[in-house]
């Protein structure tokens, strides 16, 4: 597996410094959760290494330098984020949704052949992401948690190796935030994964390590325990709350 190193990293609007001299390092198998104030620089930060937005210093995967390529080259390294709200093909099935996925790589005229039997890695998808029942169900038809499992299991196919999830709890029911928990921690067993949340309950339960950014800094960084324990993260984000939970 591979970790992603990143070095004074920082992305600039009109004079703005929205991600400030970020150093963030995430080992390969973490299941890290990027927490901070709105503003703060969580997903200009995922779009800089994603090759959203232009910016300076260093973002490794795998040893290679990721700023600068395009954004089709960094996801052809295996390197795949979701964004708020899910994009799928709603007039498609769940099934076809996989198999366009897993197809990514091959040839315009491969794409428009029927294939005779469902490839290995969307069977084994449909079961990862809890979405066996609904294979032949449009992807337009499915509960909202549905829809974000289905968009994580749209990378899986393509093999990616480091996800970069954007809010992927946000609007679900407790139920499907716990199943989405579920599905991130047998995901990051043999991936890396990032993840934006806003959700402190799902933070506590699921989160291996936790970064908080602040003003494009990193402000805190480590165990639950240790940043809920941090009084910056309790002044500037967290609140009293926390503090009072112990």
């Amino acid at each position: 597996m591979d970790g992603l190193r990143v070095r004074d990293l920082r992305v600039v609007f009109d004079g703005f410094a929205a991600v400030d001299g970020v150093d963030l390092d995430v080992p390969p198998g973490d299941l890290r959760f990027l927490i901070g104030p709105n503003g703060a620089g969580k997903t200009t930060l995922v779009d800089a290494v994603t090759g959203l937005v232009k910016a300076t210093g260093s973002v490794r995967f795998g040893g290679t330098e990721l700023l600068g390529r395009p954004v089709h080259r960094i996801a052809r390294m295996g390197i795949g984020r979701t964004f708020q709200t899910a994009t799928v093909f709603e007039e498609l099935t769940v099934l076809q949704n996989l198999d366009i996925a897993a197809g990514a790589g091959r040839g315009p005229l491969t794409m428009l052949r029927r294939r005779s039997a469902t490839p290995p890695i969307v069977e084994r998808t449909l079961a990862t992401v809890g979405l066996v029942a609904q294979r032949d169900q449009l992807a337009g038809t499915l509960a909202h948690g549905q829809k974000q499992w289905l968009e994580i299991g749209m990378l899986l196919v393509q093999d990616v190796r480091l996800l970069l999830l954007d809010e992927p709890v946000a609007g679900m029911s407790h139920d499907e935030r716990d199943a989405t928990g579920e599905l991130l921690d047998a995901v990051s067993r043999d991936r890396t994964v990032v993840v934006i949340e806003h959700d402190m309950d799902f933070l506590r339960r699921y989160a291996r390590t936790v970064t908080v950014l602040h003003a494009g800094k990193v402000l805190s960084e480590g165990t639950v325990a240790q940043v809920q324990a941090d009084p910056r993260v309790q002044e500037v984000y967290l609140g009293h709350a926390v503090a009072g939970e112990g």
